[in-house]
């Protein structure tokens, strides 16, 4: 028996009824990437947005100072993996695109980062039509032993809605998604590379080319290394083997073992090497987690409640329910992209508590549809319907697996960007309904076509619209109050971007309604205390920052906030133990060190004063108010020599900060050093 990758030339035969042009590769191929490069180019001149700031800008990782090696030891955010805070995400090889982006460009300039981005995503799609074509169409080979993609139209189609989905806009216009689009890239050559392992396998006994095998372990740790959910893709050659190499029927497979009936299955499957194949793919996959664990150090990363509420609820019949109720939020994402949202935890999707509540008729249709489309797939008499519902059901549930809580706790409710790789599976699955509706009905095949090509503009439309929302915080931020009010973390950052810029009376107004949906949110409580204690309203202010500290006592930068204001109520020993408990939970706190000098000089503690501030400027070379402060300390007290050599020692660091050269001026005059001064 010979395998499917010299099964004869049949064309699918629903693809010739689908109402597009036959186009050839490389022209599919084009208009694919165009239609992708139409969606988001508009969001080639973004800002760095949302999470950019942590994983780029604040990433020292991507500073040409900083040794390369670095990024192989700490994670996406450019803290230590060992780390107890650190968030395990391992993903050097994105950082290393970062970092090549930095390089050159010459710093942060986020225009070069959003191109690439809408270029991998390009390219994704074109490579897209190879993926679907296979999977459709199998590897079908002319006389030539070359590739025939056996259903042009469907894969083109399929493709374009992948192009053009808006589910995308995060991974493409939110530079962060870059590890998204390179583990999909690496995951779309792990699996076609998987694919050229039998393509010359007829003169050989076993069938396949061991060489190409191990080659798509290598790209699929290549994809890992670019985001954690790139080791799907063994699942997907897994089945892609099964299902096609060894065109394995599972619903027959399953009745013979079951009712033990004579079945030839085993025999003729391990006879194609199947089990070698499959023990490789397990042992690469093994090894790759092994790798990954050893490399996380401390064990798996630590969320909040807030982060994925779900997963904390100890009832574990409700957790379930709530875990389904996330599918069908994530299926409704993929069917009508309208409400999208760059954050959905912090109450945007709330607990569902008992079986009365009405969302649990989403869970239903949810599942009422999953094993419709499964009966469908396992039971047809029809081996191409069969085939491509099912490897169609695969790619759209494989690379969702990590997320969806059943091996570990994620730290989200939803994410759009981890739809990235399952959309395709989803598009595969819309474009062969409508290629089989097209089939059937073909009286109304001009009514199909132009509902396609509507729903292709629509999603175009949708594509720009929220490209354009991506390319600014406030806009982003602001697009979000209308999908998810109940979002505490949403009004946050709103206020966040509107204190930001210098509007810190609209921003108190968010701050409060954050605090009032979420009401031990301590980041908004410390931001809305800070812009209470600028305008004086000291008492109120003390009483949020109490009250945060009360609720997360190492949160250092509550703590230093409350010792300014307990500094401004002149409450000196108050504030100088909570400067002093911000120091003990942040070490390297150097503005802490500078408000405590402060407080030290405004208690004529002068010597406590000189030494936090030189451990200001310890922690903090380039601390300009510690230094000048320390010259202009020394200088009330008389120590003029001392306060200039501190001056000149400041200026060799800060060579252009004009307070500091005042200040030593001053000092300058007073030892009669006029020329100099």
């Amino acid at each position: 028996m010979k395998t499917q990758s010299i099964m004869a030339l049949t064309q699918v035969y629903w693809d010739h009824h689908i109402p597009l042009p036959k186009l050839t590769s490389l022209q599919a191929k084009v208009t694919v990437a165009l239609v992708a490069l139409l969606c988001f180019s508009n969001s080639y001149d973004g800002e760095f947005v949302f999470d950019d700031s942590e994983a780029i800008v604040n990433n020292k990782d991507l500073r040409p100072t900083t040794p390369l090696s670095n990024i192989w030891f700490n994670d996406f955010w450019g803290s230590n993996l060992r780390s107890n805070s650190s968030h395990k995400s391992y993903r050097p090889l994105t950082v290393l695109t970062f970092r090549l982006n930095h390089l050159i460009a010459g710093g942060l300039h986020p225009v070069g980062f959003h191109v690439l981005n809408i270029i991998l995503h390009a390219v994704i799609s074109a490579l897209m039509i190879d993926v679907f074509a296979i999977l459709i169409g199998g590897l079908g080979r002319d006389e030539d032993g070359q590739r025939v993609n056996l259903a042009p139209k469907t894969s083109l189609l399929a493709a374009l809605f992948f192009a053009a989905h808006p589910v995308h806009t995060e991974s493409v216009a939110g530079i962060v998604g870059r590890a998204d689009l390179l583990c999909a890239l690496f995951f779309q050559l792990s699996f076609l590379t998987y694919c050229k392992a039998f393509y010359k396998g007829s003169d050989r006994e076993d069938g396949f080319s061991v060489r190409w095998v191990a080659v798509s372990l290598l790209l699929c740790a290549a994809a890992m290394l670019c985001k954690e959910q790139g080791i799907t893709v063994l699942g997907v050659n897994a089945a892609f083997d099964v299902l096609l190499i060894c065109n394995v029927n599972v619903y027959e497979l399953s009745q013979r073992l079951l009712f033990r009936k004579k079945s030839l299955a085993f025999s003729e499957i391990l006879s194609m090497g199947l089990l070698t194949r499959l023990a490789l793919l397990g042992l690469g996959g093994i090894s790759m987690l092994y790798g990954r664990w050893r490399i996380m150090g401390t064990g798996p990363p630590v969320f909040t409640e807030v982060d994925n509420p779900a997963s904390f609820e100890e009832n574990i019949v409700i957790r379930i329910l709530n875990y389904n109720y996330y599918y069908s939020l994530n299926a409704w994402l993929l069917l009508c992209p309208w409400w999208l949202c760059f954050d959905w935890s912090m109450g945007c999707v709330p607990l569902i508590k008992s079986a009365t509540d009405w969302r649990m008729v989403w869970l239903l249709l949810l599942w009422c549809f999953l094993l419709g489309l499964i009966g469908q797939a396992l039971c047809s008499q029809d081996s191409q319907r069969r085939r491509t519902l099912t490897l169609g059901l695969v790619l759209l549930v494989v690379p969702f697996l990590p997320a969806c809580n059943v091996f570990f706790r994620v730290g989200f409710v939803i994410a759009e960007r981890v739809l990235y790789l399952s959309s395709a599976g989803y598009c595969l699955l819309l474009a062969f309904s409508l290629g089989h509706c097209c089939c059937r009905w073909t009286r109304y095949k001009k009514l199909l076509l132009a509902l396609t090509l509507a729903l292709l503009c629509m999603y175009v439309a949708r594509c720009a619209l929220r490209s354009q929302q991506w390319r600014s915080e406030q806009s982003l931020f602001t697009s979000a109050l209308s999908v998810c009010p109940l979002n505490a973390k949403v009004h946050y950052n709103v206020g966040k971007n509107l204190a930001d810029r210098g509007n810190s009376t609209a921003a108190v107004r968010y701050y409060r309604e954050a605090v009032r949906l979420h009401p031990t949110y301590v980041h908004a409580m410390n931001n809305l205390g800070n812009i209470l204690k600028e305008k004086n309203e000291l008492i109120e202010a003390e009483q949020l920052l109490s009250k945060a500290v009360s609720i997360q006592s190492d949160f250092a930068a509550a703590w230093m906030n409350l010792g300014i204001v307990q500094n401004s109520l002149h409450r000196f020993e108050e504030a100088e133990q909570s400067y002093l408990n911000a120091i003990r939970f942040r070490k390297k706190y150097p503005d802490c060190y500078y408000n405590l000098g402060r407080l030290y000089a405004d208690q004529n503690r002068h010597v406590d004063a000189l030494n936090a501030w030189r451990n200001a400027t310890v922690l903090k070379p380039d601390h300009s108010l510690a230094w000048n402060n320390m010259v202009i300390l020394l200088d009330n007290l008389g120590n003029l020599a001392q306060a200039e050599l501190i001056g000149r020692e400041a200026l060799r660091i800060v060579p252009n900060d004009h307070t500091i050269m005042f200040s030593l001026a001053n000092v300058l005059g007073k030892l009669e050093k006029y020329k100099v001064s």
